[in-house]
């Protein structure tokens, strides 16, 4: 019988790329996720279930997967618990971090580059349970466990099916409105930074190749494409596939069509230390230790292409209410 890996949260951006890849490989998976869907292969197994009921979780690793590849999202509250757990029950646990944890303080971006939760002098952000932050938190949890049997991975903005992104915005608010004939705002001072967005299918690839590899154990990869565009460059791709219109506007306006509370930080958190820092990545360690090329990676421009097309046009896209008001007044 084949090694035996569970995938956690597989039908996500990448999870729904990685299960068929690694299934070509002979491996016995059990996918779990909250979405129904049925297996087209004898070595993959579905199973529709709420992975963070403490019980329903158990069930699964009592299985003792050789692998397993976590693609949830754990606050600051569960990690002390979580991670000691999932890495006693495997051989290889992926814990998925984010290149969001990086201040903005290298260009490009190694795994040695500053991290936020180190680096920034903004006290609220630090001792906040912000995305970025507990990512962090996570990633030094891991690392103080005295067995080095996970791998940390750290993707940059993933794109995928029904994952379309552009600064902040996510699907409903980019091809979403291109389909309904509205445009949308966009921050200026986001225009001209240059941003990596890596199709799912990618990470799938670097993922098959970190797992049973030896040489990933203990450590930590940006599992990232290298080619960058501005957000700029990336605004006219969606206006070439799919018609959008993007007017860019001061970040103050676009942070009030987001959010309509001003002591709610997320927003601006995501925007003002994510989308605003230059994100440009040198994934030769994860190269290196994965034999793959950057010139196995689909260009942005082709890839987002290819996802969008596969975009049904009559999707029930949730309608942003704020942004119409914004353009009817604009």
């Amino acid at each position: 019988m084949g090694k035996k890996i569970l995938v956690i949260g597989a039908t996500g951006a990448m999870g729904q790329y990685l299960v068929p890849a690694l299934a070509e490989m002979d491996y016995e998976i059990d996918a779990v996720s909250l979405d129904d869907k049925e297996s087209t292969q004898p070595n993959v197994h579905y199973f529709k279930a709420n992975a963070k009921d403490r019980a329903t979780l158990m069930g699964f690793l009592k299985n003792h997967y050789d692998c397993i590849v976590d693609f949830m999202t754990y606050p600051t509250n569960t990690l002390a618990t979580m991670m000691p757990l999932m890495t006693s029950f495997t051989d290889q646990y992926f814990y998925l971090s984010s290149c969001r944890v990086f201040a903005n303080e290298e260009n490009p971006i190694v795994e040695s580059s500053p991290r936020l939760i180190d680096a920034s002098k903004d006290a609220i952000l630090v001792n906040s349970d912000d995305y970025c932050i507990y990512k962090a938190r996570g990633e030094n949890i891991l690392r103080s466990l005295p067995r080095k049997n996970w791998t940390i991975v750290r993707p940059s903005t993933t794109y995928s099916y029904l994952r379309y992104q552009l600064v902040t915005l996510e699907a409903a608010d980019t091809v979403g409105r291109a389909f309904a004939g509205k445009p949308v705002a966009l921050p200026e001072q986001a225009r001209l930074i240059p941003a990596s967005l890596c199709w799912g299918g990618d990470v799938a690839k670097m993922f098959k190749g970190l797992i049973f590899n030896e040489k990933a154990l203990g450590e930590d990869f940006n599992v990232t494409t290298s080619e960058a565009r501005t957000w700029q460059e990336i605004a006219d791709y969606y206006k070439e596939i799919c018609g959008l219109k993007a007017v860019w506007i001061d970040k103050e306006d676009y942070l009030s069509i987001l959010e309509a509370d001003p002591c709610n930080l997320g927003k601006r958190w995501q925007l003002e230390v994510a989308r605003l820092f230059n994100r440009v990545y040198d994934n030769n360690k994860m190269l290196a230790v994965t034999g793959l090329k950057q010139s196995d990676f689909i260009p942005l421009r082709k890839g987002l292409e290819y996802e969008i097309s596969r975009c049904p046009k009559d999707y029930p896209f949730k309608n942003n209410e704020r942004m119409d008001a914004f353009f009817a007044k604009y």
